[in-house]
């Protein structure tokens, strides 16, 4: 599995790094060590718990649950770390403050409907043995939406 995200989260991150014309080898092999770490110990604990969580909820109501849940872990707070590590690895000191905060959490209020869309598919139509990566392949199409989210959403205020 750690190969797998390694790749998926390399590829996303870099197709985003390129949009911006900010491709470095250093944010290529950073993003990907996250993927293949921090993400991967992270977020499958985190989904087989949303499965106990909600063992005895039954119905369309356990399948919105289980998608809120995962869109609780994905927010802005999670956003803006991801933004966080692209700096670190980019090696954009000065562009590291606060205002990270405000872009995740735009971020997360802009794509809500696409985000609660593909967890409630990932939740509910895939197998836990494979939401990871399922999870992983949205996060590298939502790495591009992050990445240009400082584009998008960073003159905005709260």
């Amino acid at each position: 599995m750690k190969r797998i995200t390694f790749l998926i989260y390399a590829i996303g991150d870099t197709i985003a790094a390129l949009l911006l014309g900010q491709f470095s080898v250093l944010r290529l092999l950073g993003i990907s060590l996250v993927g293949a770490t921090f993400y991967t110990w992270e977020i499958p604990p985190y989904f087989a718990w949303i499965e106990k969580k909600t063992e005895k909820v039954q119905g369309f109501k356990k399948g919105f649950a289980k998608a809120a849940w995962a869109m609780l872990y994905f927010n802005p707070l999670w956003i803006a770390r991801h933004l966080l590590f692209i700096k670190i690895f980019s090696r954009q000191w000065a562009d590291i403050g606060w205002h990270l905060l405000e872009i995740g959490f735009w971020s997360f209020v802009a794509n809500i409907p696409i985000s609660l869309l593909a967890n409630y598919l990932i939740q509910n139509a895939i197998a836990l043995r494979w939401r990871f990566t399922a999870s992983a392949v949205f996060s590298a199409l939502m790495a591009i939406y992050y990445a240009l989210s400082e584009t998008l959403f960073g003159n905005l205020q709260l």
